[in-house]
């Protein structure tokens, strides 16, 4: 039984790490539409509310057993961070990421939060979300000397930063492109109009594309 325990550990663990971080990036490019194409939202968001709820449960199975498989790990331990003897830092990282997950999922799905702005704040937890579960990765795992699993939490790592990255630079290519249309509507104005000029000519931020 704590063979199977060890094993279901880590196995729920990686998988948990890998769907928290494909939830973040998917929704991170949904968000800054970092795509080519631009995909149906409806389906986008689905995925992405899907993928959310499913790392929660491969979270739980992870705590759960762990709880089976290490006598140092109790309640006490999985609710309240700081209070695991070995591996303090390590485990807390682990509680934290799964109280602020929990509370991204529950205000989202089944049902969203109807605050929009409080459920914005809310999800963008999911970021230390993951960062804090990756970190939890790199310190709690027993397998972290191996170059295999060492290779997979980069991998993540630098997924998540990438969505990040992706995020943050399209707010400002919409900060640039509003800055830019509001200079031009205000040049318009400005503008005198040019005598005989047909009405309907003037162009519009639509013509900009």
């Amino acid at each position: 039984m704590t063979d199977l325990a060890w094993y279901l550990t880590r196995a729920t663990g990686i998988v948990a790490a890998v769907l928290m971080v494909w939830a973040l990036l998917w929704g991170l490019l949904f968000s800054a539409r970092a795509t080519g194409k631009r995909p149906r939202p409806a389906w986008w968001l689905d995925l992405h509310n899907w993928l959310g709820g499913l790392s929660l449960v491969f979270v739980v199975v992870h705590i759960l057993a762990s709880w089976i498989e290490s006598a140092d790990i109790g309640p006490v331990q999985i609710l309240v961070p700081g209070t695991s003897a070995p591996d303090r830092w390590g485990i807390s990282w682990g509680v934290l990421a799964t109280y602020l997950l929990t509370l991204t999922v529950l205000t989202t799905w089944p049902k969203r939060l109807s605050n929009r702005r409080w459920w914005r704040i809310i999800h963008l937890t999911s970021i230390a979300a993951s960062g804090f579960a990756l970190a939890h990765a790199m310190m709690s795992g027993s397998d972290f000397g191996r170059l295999g699993y060492r290779l997979i939490v980069l991998f993540l790592s630098f997924l998540a930063f990438y969505g990040v990255f992706e995020r943050l630079l399209s707010l400002v290519q919409q900060r640039r492109r509003a800055a830019a249309r509001a200079a031009l509507r205000e040049r318009k104005a400005l503008a005198p109009a040019s005598p005989g000029a047909p009405a309907g000519n003037d162009f519009t931020d639509d013509d900009h594309g």
